[in-house]
């Protein structure tokens, strides 16, 4: 079943097909995958997290369809400034001001609960995390290529990317040039020398604002760092090769971060670097942006603390798709988890039939219209909504519970909401018995003593839900 996919750089959805497809039978078709990680300053924030879990969906769809994932991710350790346009402070250096600690020191500990967070959402792990520091060489090199080539200048402050020379700078994110807003906010220091406000900074010097700059490494233009686009672009063609097949992060990444690694990449190599781009919608509060810009973000351990499952909040993204908007707010958090809970509920219960199969409503076995409707869900540009409801119409189902259970697993290593850890719960013999006989009791329509034996049972801490494959059993709450 062919996988559909929201290309940013076609405005489209398009049939997804990797660039190296399989040359043996038994070989998996190869996918190149590079997604952007935190810059480590501060604690990843909600909508931070919402981006890495479209991500991971992303990523476990393309295993469900066959293919295997060459995944990077990158930690932003130096160069990202509190101006996307290169202007502003280093925020790195701001956040160990804040803290108290050295920036390595920040970098270490931010990292850590970063991948600490990616875990208590069932996030799989990149292949390789490529830290930007530890890449230096790499992001040298590449201004060396672009310098040779012609696409940049240099001035006091820094090494320049010269957008002028790069035709269509602007064909990710759509806009003209003009409209641009870059350098407009009121703390941004200019550098005057600078030919177009949208010049990007590929190697900053050890000047100006910069002079005390606490990292810096040598360089053919003297001490200093790098800028945070170029940092991407150096590690996924250093990892995955010129031309990668897919790259994912924020829509706050079109206009400038992901324009720019367009901009460098491709003037470097003559290639297309990226296929298929994919962005995912903020996450917003009181209708706002959620941000650490904006000071109203939450974080993981918030939700910990009021005692809300991390998971919870991941089954509240895949209510929603992607690509849309979506508002935060406690009481949708609340009914996701009461939403979680209830499929945890009836997994749980789901186990060998407690009555004979004779007294049971006709099993069906619609098991591969169930493969095929899940997989048109999450092919169609990852629609894990409908992925969802395909889900609870498996619980519904008149099908055995063993075989409920093997769809269910089936889909949630695309769900990832940790249906593996769930295990059947051990039902005492008196309350099968009691199951055994109240189905009895409704067989012959004896109503008053199907519901008496109905109490009897939850006296006894467990609930009967019945069900068109039979009586189900769960944990009183």
């Amino acid at each position: 079943m062919e996988l559909y996919l929201y290309n940013t750089l076609t405005r489209q959805k398009e049939e997804f097909k990797p660039q190296h497809p399989s040359r043996l039978w038994f070989q998996k078709p190869s996918v190149s995958l590079y997604t952007c990680g935190l810059t480590v300053y501060d604690y990843p924030h909600l909508g931070n997290l919402r981006t890495y879990i479209f991500e991971d969906v992303l990523k476990r769809t393309l295993v469900f369809n066959g293919f295997s994932v060459k995944h990077i991710m990158n930690i932003t350790d130096v160069g990202h400034l509190t101006s996307d346009a290169d202007e502003g402070d280093d925020k790195m250096e701001k956040g160990a001001q804040r803290s108290g600690k050295t920036v390595q020191e920040l970098a270490e500990y931010y990292t850590k609960i970063f991948k600490e967070n990616l875990k208590d959402l069932n996030i799989l792990k990149p292949d390789t995390w490529t830290p930007a520091t530890k890449y230096i060489k790499e992001q040298v090199e590449l201004v060396k290529r672009l310098e040779t080539k012609g696409f940049t200048y240099e001035t006091n402050q820094a090494i320049y990317f010269n957008i002028s020379k790069f035709p269509n700078y602007t064909k990710l994110s759509g806009q003209k040039l003009e409209e641009k807003e870059v350098g407009s906010r009121s703390e941004v220091v200019v550098d005057k020398q600078k030919k177009h406000p949208a010049d990007f900074a590929l190697w900053f010097k050890l000047t100006g604002r910069f002079k005390n700059h606490l990292q810096h490494w040598p360089s053919p233009w003297g001490e200093g760092f790098p800028g945070w686009h170029l940092e991407c672009s150096a590690m996924a063609m250093n990892m995955l090769g010129d031309t990668i097949d897919i790259h994912c992060g924020g829509i706050d990444h079109i206009a400038v971060h992901h324009t720019n690694e367009i901009a460098q990449s491709e003037a470097a190599t003559g290639k297309q670097f990226v296929r298929y781009w994919l962005h995912g919608a903020f996450l917003t509060i009181d209708e706002g942006r959620m941000g650490k810009s904006e000071g109203n973000f939450i974080t993981l351990d918030t939700l910990k603390q009021r005692k809300i499952s991390p998971l919870a909040y991941r089954f509240l993204m895949l209510i929603s798709h992607y690509r849309s908007p979506l508002n935060f707010c406690w009481e949708s958090l609340q009914a996701a988890e009461e939403g979680l809970n209830n499929l945890y509920d009836k997994f749980t219960a789901l186990q060998k039939p407690l009555i004979p199969l004779s007294m049971m409503h006709k099993s069906s076995k619609g098991e591969e219209k169930f493969r095929t409707d899940f997989a048109k869900a999450i092919n169609d540009d990852l629609n894990t909504s409908q992925a969802l409801a395909v889900a609870w119409e498996v619980l519904k189902c008149a099908m055995e519970d063993t075989c409920k259970r093997e769809l269910l697993l089936e889909f949630d290593k695309v769900l990832g909401l940790g249906l593996e850890y769930i295990k059947p719960i051990n039902i005492p013999t008196k309350v099968t018995e009691l199951v055994k006989e109240r189905e009895q009791a409704r067989q012959n329509k004896d109503w008053s003593k199907s519901d008496k034996l109905r109490d009897e049972i939850e006296t006894l801490g467990f609930k009967v839900e019945d069900l068109d494959s039979g009586p189900q059993v769960k944990v009183k709450r």
